[in-house]
């Protein structure tokens, strides 16, 4: 800390710093904005270093300050630290879900190694648990699935609270009640888009946010040549993996479904044309995320007719991964 206070001091009055998007470069950052700098966070993919026989930090650190001399340095957005806070405990809780089905897939291997059928859907349920209580098990594999049913026991106690952290801390969140309103999109999802898309203002336009999701299609275009690919698949994986499943959950009668299914019609009704109409009605629930963020509602008289309605609004609590009504908002109309 010193050694950066000094270099501060020898930069002169308000200095601007570049700052690679590394590890761990959170403590750098605030330190660096502390000390009175003007920090800029070079992005790790939108600064090309291109094919240089000699690359060390020494060349790197000058080509950055080239770029921001010259006004070409691709930034990233320094999320404030409250927002950084925020994102550690949804991370944290998507990774302790994801180690938690990492267990419940051994459990299912133990059993398949012993030629243990699995006749119900969920095998950590009452049912589940009975078969696993009385299944014939040799006894190292008894004591693995014991094991590992500890675990994910521990594992189910530390999501719930993380959850209930999140939702205190967006308990008084406009953005975070109104995007609940999506079809498909619970508590959980709403805070993954809250913390992870931060101050949604920074982008000009849904499409702007969809192209930072990783979204929108690749393009590679060079005098008369136009390629244009897949979705890129870059940005939030969180934010990415939460609109794909609210798409894929969509509860009957909702706008989105009809969507689904108009699209996948259009294209021909194949696998590759479902492909196409999940990312389109994926990127219709982004686009309705970036309104309900930026003015605390989502506007819609689809929504608002859902709600009269308390069947729509039962079903699509029960089937949309709890929310509250059926609709779109009118920006997609």
């Amino acid at each position: 800390m010193l050694a950066f206070a000094g270099a501060v001091t020898a930069a002169g009055e308000h200095p601007e710093v570049v700052i690679e998007a590394t590890y761990g470069w959170y403590w750098a950052v605030d330190l660096l904005c502390d000390l009175g700098c003007r920090v800029h966070l070079a992005h790790p993919l939108g600064n090309a270093w291109g094919n240089r026989r000699v690359k060390n930090d020494l060349r790197d650190a000058e080509d950055l300050v080239d770029l921001l001399r010259l006004g070409r340095l691709a930034e990233s957005w320094i999320a404030p630290k409250e927002v950084r806070e925020l994102r550690e405990l949804v991370r944290h809780r998507a990774k302790l879900v994801s180690l938690r089905t990492n267990l419940k897939l051994q459990v299912y291997a133990v059993l398949a190694k012993e030629g243990v059928v699995v006749p119900m859907t969920d095998l950590f349920g009452a049912a589940g648990r009975a078969l696993l209580a009385t299944a014939p098990l040799a006894p190292a594999y008894a004591a693995r699935v014991e094991s590992l049913l500890d675990v994910i026991e521990s594992l189910d106690r530390q999501v719930q609270i993380f959850e209930r952290d999140v939702a205190r801390e967006l308990a008084d969140t406009a953005g975070y009640r109104a995007i609940q309103q999506i079809p498909g999109v619970g508590a959980v999802f709403a805070a993954t888009f809250v913390a992870e898309i931060g101050d949604v203002r920074r982008f000009t336009s849904p499409a702007q946010l969809c192209s930072w999701a990783g979204l929108t299609p690749r393009h590679r275009e060079s005098d008369t040549t136009l390629k244009r690919g897949p979705i890129t698949k870059q940005g939030s994986r969180l934010v990415r993996w939460a609109a794909v499943e609210a798409a894929q959950h969509q509860a009957h009668g909702t706008k989105l479904r009809a969507d689904f299914a108009r699209i996948t019609t259009n294209h021909g009704d194949t696998q590759g044309a479902r492909k196409v109409a999940r990312v389109a009605v994926t990127r219709k629930i982004v686009t309705l995320c970036y309104y309900g963020l930026r003015d605390g509602t989502i506007r819609s008289r689809a929504i608002e007719a859902a709600s009269a309605d308390p069947d729509t609004t039962r079903r699509v609590a029960v089937s949309g991964h709890g929310s509250r009504c059926s609709g779109v908002a009118e920006h997609l109309d």
